[in-house]
């Protein structure tokens, strides 16, 4: 398969992923303060995203079973897609202000459909890419994930106004039937030896790598800063009077269109000039970001000031998630990407997850100014577990993201 074709389908899976994680994380907190749901509950809501930081606990699963004929990890992308897709059309039958219980439940069942298809993907992703391949592989990912997260997070709440919930659903649930024709036309899987095939010892083997405990510090603490800061981004906005289509204009369009040039960027700077100069580079820059939302808390809040700050953060947090999805990638071993991936990714998102539901608290007492501030200082201490196991890779004691 040639390196295009790749490319095109890992973008397909990884747009299906954006779709409901934008809904959940972009969408969801604006329209839930705009109906008067405190700045606790909003954060607390990011709790939802619980299957994201589970996943690892049914990775080695995914990662053993599956169809060979059909393709060991194109045999669970198709079905959890078409799963998808019902539980979109069933919610579009639920009122979330009459039954916000239903509601709840259905994002529930949205981050476990879409957690579970992920565990696939990142390790179709691992088997299929060359290394030579993985930064802009990684920046495609990045991309086509951002890009569904402003088709759900962004597109459909400039439209929800005019559309309704139900119509909201089932736009998700049609551009999800979409993605899934690639991966049921897809081929090329490689059949996997049955001595290949890891079983439950994947899990703990992953952890008696050496290293790998500097390494889980570091990716845990790379993200916590910017979660804690921009998770509160929305709700701060409804609260300086902006309505659900000025932010889905603001940060669902405009942010995250930076953030697909930003992930693009990242990628290629990431392949020429190395992993880790990157990563520390980007870490800085977003700290930058965080904190420059400090200006419109404390009173600047034209409308062009808004825009070149959303779009700076975004950009900037694309190019550093690229970095640290392509050095996530390296430390998987082929035959068991799936686990070893999911595994990283479950700790950023346990992390990121912990950040967010403190964020409303943090707000809450200190307000937007120092809240903002704070998340920034937490994103320049976030990258010192980083530059640490960066020492153990200069000395050759860790075999995880040993990389350039």
């Amino acid at each position: 398969m040639t390196s295009a074709g790749k490319l095109a389908l890992l973008a397909s899976l990884y747009l299906a992923q954006g779709m409901p994680y934008g809904f959940f994380s972009q969408f969801l907190p604006a329209m839930l303060r705009e109906q008067g749901v405190s700045l606790e509950g909003v954060g607390l809501a990011s709790l939802l995203a619980l299957p994201w930081a589970l996943k690892f606990a049914w990775a080695p699963l995914v990662d053993r079973h599956g169809l060979d004929r059909f393709g060991r990890r194109r045999s669970w992308i198709v079905p959890l897609q078409i799963l998808t897709v019902i539980t979109l059309l069933a919610l579009s039958l639920v009122e979330p202000t009459v039954d916000l219980q239903a509601m709840v439940i259905g994002v529930l069942v949205l981050n476990f459909l879409a957690s579970t298809q992920d565990i696939a993907t990142d390790g179709l992703a691992v088997t299929i890419l060359a290394p030579a391949e993985r930064g802009l592989g990684n920046g495609v990912q990045v991309a086509a994930y951002r890009l569904g997260m402003i088709l759900c997070g962004g597109v459909l709440l400039i439209l929800y106004p005019w559309l309704g919930w139900a119509r909201v659903c089932q736009c998700m649930a049609g551009a999800i039937a979409l993605t899934t024709l690639p991966i049921a036309a897809f081929r090329g899987e490689p059949r996997p030896e049955q001595s290949e095939r890891p079983g439950l010892a994947a899990f703990t083997e992953f952890f008696r790598r050496p290293g790998v405990g500097s390494w889980l510090a570091a990716i845990a603490a790379f993200k916590l800063g910017e979660a804690f800061g921009v998770y509160m981004l929305r709700p701060f906005f409804i609260d300086i009077g902006l309505g659900l289509t000025d932010i889905g204009w603001l940060t669902g369009t405009a942010g995250f269109l930076a953030s697909l040039v930003g992930a693009m960027v990242g990628g290629a700077f990431v392949a020429i000039y190395g992993r880790y100069r990157c990563l520390f580079v980007f870490a800085a820059v977003q700290a930058l970001a965080v904190a420059s939302y400090a200006i419109p808390a404390a009173g600047w809040r034209d409308s062009w000031v808004l825009y070149a700050l959303v779009t700076f953060e975004h950009f900037s947090s694309g190019m550093a998630t690229v970095a640290l999805f392509t050095m996530m990638m390296d430390a998987a071993r082929p035959q068991t990407a799936g686990t070893d991936y999911t595994i990283q990714a479950s700790v950023v998102v346990l992390a990121t997850g912990l950040g967010s539901a403190l964020s409303g608290f943090s707000a809450e007492e200190f307000g937007y100014t120092t809240h903002f501030l704070l998340a920034a200082v937490l994103c320049a201490i976030g990258v010192l577990p980083a530059v640490q196991h960066y020492g153990l890779v200069r000395r050759g004691e860790t075999e995880l993201a040993n990389v350039p």
